[in-house]
């Protein structure tokens, strides 16, 4: 009896842990979407030109 109890406290946790995942990701898709959204154009490129010559990555 004691292992029944056991499975299902470890699936729970396991569900609860995977809700978080989720709703990181939505959290983080969604603040990507809005600010490159109301970003004009000009500045996102700025800042990722800025990010890629700071990094040492060639993009000219």
């Amino acid at each position: 009896m004691n292992t029944q109890a056991k499975v299902a406290v470890q699936t729970q946790t396991k569900t609860s842990t995977n809700m978080m995942v989720i709703a990181f990701a939505a959290f983080v898709g969604l603040g990507m979407i809005t600010i490159a959204g109301h970003l004009q154009a000009a500045a996102l490129h700025d800042a990722a030109h800025d990010v890629r010559h700071a990094t040492g990555f060639p993009c000219h």
